[in-house]
C-alpha cells in the first residue's frame, strides 16, 4: 500500500537583521532542516521558507552608527545571513526580507481588513521617552527590574526568567539603553488591535493539538491574567512601513514580521510559477504549516499572529514546534546580550556536519535548554562520527578494494542481522517524525556498535588468503559496508556533507525506498577519508575568534 504524499510548508523564525547569525540562531534552523530534509527523503512535497527581520529602531540606530542608510544595511545583512546559513546546508528554498514589496502589499491588505472589521482602536497613551536622545523607546530599549519576578536587567516587554508579558511602564527602576538615563513619559496617540475579542477562539485553537501541553500551560496563565489590546503602531523616526492616512506613525515590527512568513512564501510563487500563493494560505487549504520558533516568543506566535490570520481570514498553522535556549557555561545565547558565537566563526575552526550532529544529539521536542559543551562536543563527534561510523567503512572496504577490485559479493554472510538493522527504521522513521533526534543518534550508535562487535569477531584480518576462503571475506566486508549504508540512510537528513560522500564512495543514493535491498554484486569507489578527527587545537582557535 502506498502512503499518502504530503504537501508541508515549513518556516523559522525570522532571524534580525542588525547583526550576525549565532550558533542560538543555527539551532533552530538546523531542527528544521533536519526535519524538512527527513519529509523530503520520504517524498512529501515540503517548502522551507524564512527571511530577515528588517524593520524597528535597532536598525535604524545600527545603520547611523554604521554611517550607512537603513536600506544598505539590510541589504549586506541579508547576504551574510545567507552565506552563513548554506554554510551550514539549510536547505531553504526562499531566503527573503520582510522589507519587501510582498511585505508591504500583504500588511496593508491585513491592515485594511483589520479596519474593515473594527479590530483597530486610537488610543492616547504615555510612553517612556528618552529626552537625551529624542526618541520614544521602544520595548528592547528600556530595561530595569521584572515587575512579576524581579529578575534584573529584564527588558521593556517580555521578562526572560518567567516569561511574563508587561507594559514597559510596568518595569521597576526603568533606564534607557540608548543613554543609561531614566526616561521620562510623554504623550502620543498609538494603535491597538483588539486582541481579547479572539480569547474564545484562541482558546479553542492552543487546544486542538497545535502546541504541546507545556506551551498550553503557558497559555493558561496569559488567558487567566486577561488577554490586552495589542499596540501596533511606532512613532517616527523609525525604520519599517509608513501606516496609511497616519502622519509620523508606522507599522510594529511584530505586525509585519511573522506576516513575512507569507511574504516570502509569496515571493517563492513569483519564482517558481507552478507554486500558488492561495493553495497554501487559503483557509480551507490543504498544505499543512509548521513553525519552527523559540519559546521567546510563545506569546507572538499563539495569541498575535493565528489572531491576526483569522481576522484576516487566512489559515492557521497545524503546527508551533517550539525549542528552548542554547546555553554556554550555563549562559543563554544572546545577540543582544553580547554572549554569542558567530556561525561564521565556528565555520572557521569546525565543519557544518559537527555542529549538526552535536545539535541533534542533544534536541528532543520538548523546550529543554541545550548546553553546549566544547569538550562534550568533540569526545562526541570523534567517538561517534569518526571511531564508530567511518572505521566501520574504512575497515571492510579497505578488504572490499584490495582484494576484490571494489566488488561486493553476491550474498550476505547474515541475512538476519541485516533485517535487523533494516528493521530499525520503523523506529527511526517515528523519532525524525516527531523531531527526536537524540534518540535517533542513540539508536543509530546501538546499532553502530553492534555492526562493529560483528566486525571484530569475524576478525577479517585474520583470515587466511586462499580461494575458500575468499568467499566468507568478501562476504564479511559486505556485511559491514551495508551495515554503514543502513546508518547513513538514518543520518543522512542530519549529516548532509558525510551524505554526499558516502554517496560518491558507495555509488548510490542513499534512499528509504532501497533500505531493505542489499547492496550486492554492486562495485564501490576506492576508499578515502570521508571524515577528519576534530583536535581540541581548534577549541583554543574559536574562543580567540569570539573574544
Amino acid at each position: 500500500m502506498s502512503h499518502i504524499l504530503r504537501k508541508i510548508l515549513v518556516t523559522c523564525a525570522l532571524p534580525y537583521a542588525n547583526g550576525p547569525i549565532h550558533i542560538g540562531h543555527m539551532l533552530e534552523h538546523i531542527q528544521a532542516d533536519i526535519w524538512v530534509r527527513y519529509q523530503r527523503m520520504c517524498g512529501h512535497e515540503v517548502w522551507f521558507v524564512s527571511a530577515d527581520d528588517a524593520h524597528g529602531t535597532a536598525i535604524m540606530l545600527k545603520s547611523q552608527d554604521l554611517g550607512i542608510s537603513s536600506n544598505e544595511l539590510i541589504k549586506n545583512i541579508r547576504k551574510e545571513h545567507k552565506q552563513d546559513f548554506l554554510n551550514f546546508n539549510i536547505s531553504h528554498d526562499n531566503y527573503y526580507s520582510t522589507h519587501s514589496l510582498e511585505n508591504l502589499y500583504l500588511l496593508r491588505k491585513v491592515f485594511k481588513c483589520l479596519n474593515q472589521k473594527r479590530l483597530i482602536q486610537e488610543k492616547n497613551i504615555f510612553q517612556f521617552y528618552d529626552n537625551i536622545k529624542n526618541i520614544f523607546l521602544p520595548d528592547r530599549f528600556i530595561k530595569g527590574i521584572c515587575p512579576i519576578c524581579n529578575a534584573q536587567n529584564q527588558y521593556g516587554d517580555i521578562c526572560e526568567i518567567c516569561s511574563a508579558t508587561y507594559e514597559p511602564t510596568d518595569l521597576i527602576n526603568p533606564i534607557s539603553v540608548l543613554s543609561g538615563s531614566r526616561p521620562i513619559l510623554k504623550k502620543t496617540k498609538h494603535l491597538y488591535f483588539n486582541l481579547p475579542i479572539f480569547s474564545d477562539m484562541l482558546k479553542n485553537w492552543i487546544n486542538s493539538g497545535v502546541v504541546d501541553s507545556v506551551i498550553i500551560n503557558k497559555t493558561k496563565e496569559w488567558f487567566k491574567i486577561g488577554l490586552k489590546s495589542w499596540c501596533i503602531s511606532r512613532d517616527e523616526p523609525y525604520f519599517g512601513f509608513k501606516i496609511p492616512q497616519h502622519k509620523n506613525k508606522y507599522f510594529y515590527v511584530w505586525l509585519d514580521a511573522p506576516i513575512g512568513y507569507m511574504s516570502s512564501f509569496k515571493n517563492l510563487c513569483f519564482k517558481n510559477k507552478q507554486l500558488s500563493f492561495n493553495d497554501v494560505w487559503n483557509e480551507t487549504s490543504n498544505y499543512e504549516l509548521y513553525h519552527f520558533i523559540g519559546k521567546d516568543i510563545i506569546y507572538f506566535h499563539t495569541l498575535f499572529w493565528p489572531a491576526i490570520l483569522e481576522a484576516a481570514s487566512f489559515r492557521k498553522p497545524n503546527k508551533i514546534f517550539v525549542h528552548g535556549y542554547l546555553t554556554i557555561n550555563g549562559l543563554k545565547l544572546s545577540k543582544s546580550r553580547g554572549a554569542l558565537i558567530k556561525a561564521s566563526d565556528w565555520i572557521k575552526c569546525f565543519d557544518s556536519d559537527s555542529l549538526r550532529y552535536y545539535y541533534a544529539s542533544k534536541l528532543s521536542n520538548k523546550i529543554d535548554d541545550i548546553e553546549i559543551n566544547l569538550e562534550e562536543f568533540i569526545h562526541k563527534i570523534n567517538s561517534d562520527i569518526v571511531n564508530k561510523l567511518v572505521n566501520l567503512a574504512s575497515r571492510s572496504a579497505s578488504f572490499i578494494n584490495k582484494y576484490f577490485n571494489g566488488y561486493l559479493s553476491n550474498e550476505l554472510d547474515d541475512a538476519q542481522l541485516y533485517k535487523y538493522f533494516v528493521d530499525s527504521g520503523v523506529n527511526i522513521k517515528s523519532f525524525l517524525e516527531n523531531r527526536q533526534y537524540s534518540f535517533v543518534i542513540k539508536e543509530s550508535m546501538r546499532l553502530l556498535d553492534i555492526a562493529n562487535q560483528y566486525i571484530n569477531e569475524k576478525k577479517p584480518w585474520t583470515i587466511l588468503i586462499n580461494q575458500k576462503n575468499l568467499i566468507q571475506l568478501q562476504k564479511i566486508c559486505t556485511m559491514g559496508i551495508n551495515f554503514f549504508r543502513i546508518v547513513m540512510i538514518f543520518l543522512k537528513p542530519i549529516i548532509p556533507d558525510l551524505t554526499c560522500k558516502t554517496e560518491l564512495f558507495l555509488i548510490v543514493k542513499l534512499t528509504w525506498e532501497d533500505i531493505k535491498q542489499p547492496l550486492l554484486s554492486h562495485k564501490i569507489n576506492r576508499f578515502l577519508s570521508l571524515y577528519e578527527r576534530i583536535n581540541r587545537e581548534k577549541i583554543m582557535e574559536l574562543i580567540k575568534l569570539t573574544e
